[in-house]
């Protein structure tokens, strides 16, 4: 049996072939593309080309100058009186002759009073002041550990108050002394020099 298919009715489609049937058909014509330069360029642009216009207008408003101005007549110049600098003075010169102290040299006689009272000088170092004897026992020990000459001395104070005073020395000559004081400046102990005569 023959068929003819001019005359056949056509089936609707199937799900899958009508829902991309219709995507297609719902698609929209493209839109014509925006503009590629960003805002902030025609907002710097205007400003710029703003500023130069009110430059301009700067411009022409200012008068023009002479390019050769006619010289004045000498007579008709006012004098220039130039303003009086004073001149600086340096007054340091005089002050310091005025300043000046005559230092008289020792006589014969003066320079053996300060030798005989330098050699009658005796050099202490104290190293502690302490109320109890105890402490004071204590750190005369950590001095003679490292062989240096240190005694106790009791002391009574104005208000009655008894105080034990940690000595090393004493010494006749100032090397000496150094000497000792570098020792105990190397162990982190502080000394006060105390200068007594000899007796």
């Amino acid at each position: 049996m023959t068929r003819d298919f001019a005359k056949k009715t056509r089936r609707p489609a199937s799900n899958k072939r009508s829902s991309g049937n219709t995507r297609s058909s719902n698609r929209r014509p493209a839109s014509k593309p925006k503009s590629q330069v960003p805002g902030w360029v025609w907002l710097f642009t205007g400003t710029v080309l703003g500023a130069f216009i009110m430059f301009l207008a700067y411009l022409a408003g200012i008068a023009p100058q002479p390019t050769n101005p006619q010289p004045i007549a000498a007579e008709d110049q006012p004098e220039q009186t130039k303003p009086q600098v004073p001149k600086p003075r340096f007054d340091f010169y005089q002050l310091l002759k005025e300043s000046e102290v005559e230092v008289k040299e020792p006589t014969p006689a003066q320079r053996e009073a300060a030798k005989e009272q330098a050699e009658n000088q005796e050099y202490i170092l104290q190293v502690g002041s302490f109320r109890k004897d105890s402490d004071a026992d204590r750190l005369r020990a950590q001095l003679i550990l490292l062989n240096l000459d240190a005694q106790v001395e009791k002391v009574t104070v104005r208000s009655g108050e008894t105080w034990y005073r940690v000595l090393v020395g004493p010494y006749s000559n100032s090397s000496k002394m150094e000497r000792a004081r570098s020792i105990l400046a190397s162990n982190r102990i502080n000394s006060l020099l105390l200068k007594r005569k000899q007796g």
